[in-house]
């Protein structure tokens, strides 16, 4: 699972700007292979907590925080006229944005990373 699974799942997630719905597909697709591994089905009502701590795995929602902090550390190491910077910085001048809520940038996902833990940028 950890050699094969999770890297398939979380491909790219350190770039994402991450919404809850985004999460909660991927503790849904998580706790639906480790069930099948383990043997159990949602009919044996067993906690995910507990089939996590018996296979001794974290939860998905922490590995994606752990990987976007990871690369969030690469690209602060980077030179600020580094491509990777360059991206981050850019913005869409003479675009329209849709109604509604401003999508979430990545920015604002790993600043909700950080004061989750506790930490500083």
């Amino acid at each position: 699972y950890r050699m094969v699974v999770r890297p398939a799942l979380l491909y790219g997630a350190e770039c994402w700007p991450v919404k809850k719905s985004h999460v909660q597909r991927m503790r849904v697709a998580e706790m639906r292979m480790i069930r099948w591994i383990c043997g159990n089905t949602r009919i044996d009502k067993i906690r995910n907590e507990v089939i996590r701590d018996k296979i001794g795995v974290a939860s998905i929602e922490d590995k994606m925080r752990e990987t976007r902090l990871r690369w969030f550390g690469h690209v602060r190491r980077r030179p600020m006229d580094a491509p990777v910077r360059r991206c981050e910085t850019m913005e869409c001048l003479d675009c329209r944005r849709s109604r509604g809520r401003p999508k979430k940038s990545w920015s604002e996902v790993i600043r909700h990373d950080l004061r989750t833990l506790g930490l500083v940028e």
